[in-house]
């Protein structure tokens, strides 16, 4: 039995349960082993999951948690199993990978060396062995080589993967087989392996599944090896189903001394002993060699002709896998069952919570239904192309964006145009070209830059844009490298026509007005106004945003502009301050972190910010969300869903300013965004992880933001704005979208012995990464 310490885990871990279901799913089990074809009866499923799905069971696919919920917590502890069970949408498997100790006692832990999964080489040092497993020679060390009870007294289980938190390590001891079995999952799946290994060494899978366990508390059992699912073919029952699991292509079988890949062809055969088979996920989805899914195989729908359930395994929302799923793990479960021709029959996976989201909820969602929550693109689908150019702002749309945005900057000559930053060198390839324009600019930023308004409209033409991976440097996550320089700039003129013919508002962003006007005598809000006056948007939604009150002072009197204040990071908003917003905006853009307050990677608690500005009657919009996992706090387990969830759902949010809209609009326009409906996406209450942290671990990174006062709002009046210099020639007309841009001149080329560093601008990547 688990300690008493576990026990009052498993009490808290009900803080963490994020999905809520009107009623608890069923999956049935198919067949039997030995290749039956009987069908059992199916358990009760919520009505939305009682359409037929094109399995070969015609249910749902399979959950099936590894070990329980692995993403976040150590394999097979008592939280990971309670929280797998806790927060799936449909009745899943729980998949215990089986090992013996010396005296024949069943563990579940997926690594056969305990060294990559415990803390055994600190309980037993120099202890180590190697023995030689499929041929090749293996160190470590071994539940074979020990008693129970050596290993319950002194060892510890931790996560199996680096990357992910250490914070649960060591909290629990490897659980038994048994053990795991007194949660009750809805279905069990016993994978053995090694069955050839151990019987080298007089312990016997098969005797300890068939004495101790009992077929009738098994609904799956897998094996990487022929021999053993044979020999178990004549023992099951038809409530029992076998499975053969599949290594790599080149792998050799044990008992067939056959490369899968090569098993995989008779598939006729392998029904004769199974009823399914495990594969990993690119045997049916391939990549090729530069991460982007090659074209399917036709496996699934192979191995349903000859009555094989199949079921993919290796899906880990920490783990990237192609770049076409842009980072967001739903996408990748929709990928498996989205084609009725290649549906697979389950997942293998360590979160479970996002596997069964995307079957019960997101898969078939109506994307016209419409939402409480504005989804308003940053850069627009910047996740997908190089931000604020024409392929960016054309996949927004197509993603299903509600509103587009131009953060303006200004060329030397005065034409405003589509950039995050001034500086050029983060969004394109000035430092290839315009080396040499690098000056420091503080009252800016504090890294030298090649600034747009030191460059002509034709120069900036003349550059190609640059994808922006945030995560790069420090997580190597780089955005859709295929496209890291397609795409061109346009101007804020080109960008509103393009608007204007889309189902979609926009928001202006309007930053750095008063050195503009003041050192470079260029009025930005001036050519804002012109343009969108010019533009005739009189039906669409517009927004202007800025953080300078004086910005939006001079947008007061516009009729049908809405005008939102954006704040740096804030931990909570004064009701003074509050009215004070109202005075100068209609909504307020505040930083994730200023609405739930974030430390070392957890929640803490949310902030008053949202009820204070709706009590003034001020919108909220957060920024930014992005899809990679290393930006999201572990409440939200690596899904960027649950996160939206959170911030639309309980902090109850007027939009969200995203990289990746498409994310954000299959969740809001689904049904599962909708609390009173059968079922929802929920989240967890702030600071519910953090309640279970261990006592010794430090719970306070950095110190919080002050709240937002009436001093931080209030700007003094912009300044007057000089005459224009003259230039040498005029500005060139702005074309429309997709022109061809001139090509550089040989004026341009780069100085040799210009001396500021390239690693400052390397680093320029880290700057947009605490939003």
């Amino acid at each position: 039995m688990f300690g008493g310490k576990l026990i009052r885990f498993l009490v808290l871990i009900s803080l963490l349960v994020q999905v809520t279901w009107a009623q608890k799913g069923g999956q049935p089990v198919v067949g039997g082993g030995g290749g039956g074809g009987q069908q059992m009866a199916p358990l009760p499923k919520p009505q939305a999951l009682m359409k037929k799905w094109p399995t070969l069971s015609g249910y749902p696919p399979l959950v099936i948690a590894r070990g329980g919920f692995t993403g976040l917590f150590p394999e097979s502890c008592p939280t990971a199993i309670d929280m797998a069970l806790s927060s799936a949408a449909t009745d899943l498997a729980l998949l215990c990978n089986l090992q013996l100790t010396k005296d024949n006692v069943g563990l579940c832990v997926t690594s056969i060396n305990l060294e990559n999964t415990t803390n055994i080489g600190d309980s037993f040092p120099n202890a180590s062995k190697t023995y030689k497993i499929n041929g090749e020679d293996v160190k470590g060390y071994f539940a074979m080589d020990y008693p129970f009870k050596a290993l319950r007294d002194k060892v510890t289980i931790v996560q199996n993967i680096l990357s992910r938190t250490d914070a649960f390590d060591n909290t629990s001891p490897l659980s038994t087989v048994e053990e795991v079995l007194q949660a009750r999952p809805p279905l069990f799946w016993l994978n053995v392996q090694y069955d050839s290994f151990y019987d080298e060494h007089k312990l016997s899978m098969s005797d300890y599944i068939e004495n101790t366990i009992g077929f009738q508390s098994i609904q799956y059992l897998s094996c990487t090896e022929i021999g053993f699912l044979k020999k178990m073919a004549k023992k099951v029952t038809n409530d029992t189903r076998l499975v053969l699991t599949f290594l790599g292509p080149d792998a050799i079988e044990p008992t067939e001394k056959k490369k899968y890949s090569d098993i995989l062809k008779d598939l006729k055969a392998v029904r004769t002993f199974a009823s399914g088979i495990l594969v990993p996920k690119e045997y049916i989805w391939p990549l090729n060699a530069n991460g982007y899914l090659a074209q399917p195989t036709t496996l699934v729908a192979d191995a349903h002709k000859f009555d094989l359930e199949v079921f993919a395994a290796a899906f880990a929302n920490d783990i990237p896998g192609s770049y076409n799923y842009s980072y967001d793990p739903t996408a990748e479960y929709l990928q498996f069952i989205s084609d009725p021709n290649n549906t697979v029959d389950g997942f293998v996976t360590d979160f479970s919570q996002t596997a069964a989201n995307a079957i019960g909820c997101l898969a078939g969602n109506d994307t016209d239904k419409k939402v409480k929550a504005l989804i308003i693109t940053h850069n627009g689908a910047s996740g997908t192309y190089p931000g604020c150019t024409d392929l960016a702002y054309e996949q927004a749309v197509k993603d299903g964006a509600d509103i587009i945005d131009c953060s303006v900057q200004m060329s030397k000559d005065g034409v405003a145009f589509c950039l995050d930053s001034p500086d050029l060198t983060r969004d394109t390839t000035a430092m290839s070209t315009f080396l040499t324009r690098a000056v420091s600019i503080p009252e800016i930023q504090k890294e030298k830059g090649i600034f747009s308004f030191d460059l002509t409209w034709t120069e900036i033409q003349s550059l190609k844009p640059k994808m922006f991976s945030p995560f790069l440097q420090h997580s190597g996550l780089e955005r859709n490298p295929e496209a890291k320089n397609k795409g061109k700039l346009i101007s804020l003129g080109d960008f509103l026509g393009f608007a204007k013919t889309k189902p979609v508002g926009v928001l202006i962003s309007i930053e750095n007005a008063r050195y503009l006007a003041s050192k470079k005598h260029l009025d930005v809000v001036d050519a804002v106004t012109k343009t969108l006056k010019n533009a005739s948007l009189e039906k669409k939604q517009v927004m202007i945003q800025s953080d300078d009150s004086a910005v939006l002072s001079k947008f007061k009197g516009e009729s049908g502009y809405k005008r939102l204040f954006r704040f740096e990071e804030i931990s909570g908003v004064s009701k003074q301050a509050a009215e004070e917003i109202k005075k100068y905006a209609d909504g307020a853009v505040l930083s994730r972190r200023s609405l739930i307050d974030i430390d070392l990677d957890y929640t803490t608690k949310q902030t008053n910010a949202v009820k204070e500005l709706h009590d003034c009657n001020v919108s909220v919009y957060v920024y930014v969300m992005r899809n990679e996992f290393v930006h999201i706090p572990l409440d939200y387990y690596a899904d960027p869903t649950i996160e939206i969830a959170t911030y639309v759902i309980d902090v109850e949010v007027d939009g969200i300013i995203t990289e990746f809209p498409k994310t954000a609009s299959r969740y809001l326009r689904s049904a599962c965004s909708d609390i009173h409906a059968e079922y929802c996406i929920l989240a967890s209450q702030p600071g519910g992880l953090l309640k279970i942290l261990p006592k010794s671990l430090p719970t306070t990174a950095f110190p919080s933001s002050p709240p937002l006062e009436i001093k931080d709002i209030v700007d003094p009046p912009l300044p007057p704005v000089g005459a224009v210099p003259v230039l040498d020639s005029k500005p060139p007309p702005q074309g429309p979208p997709g022109a061809q841009a001139p090509s550089p001149s040989s004026g341009m080329a780069v100085a040799a012995n210009f001396g500021f560093s390239l690693a400052a601008f390397l680093a320029l990547g880290l700057l947009s990464m605490g939003h």
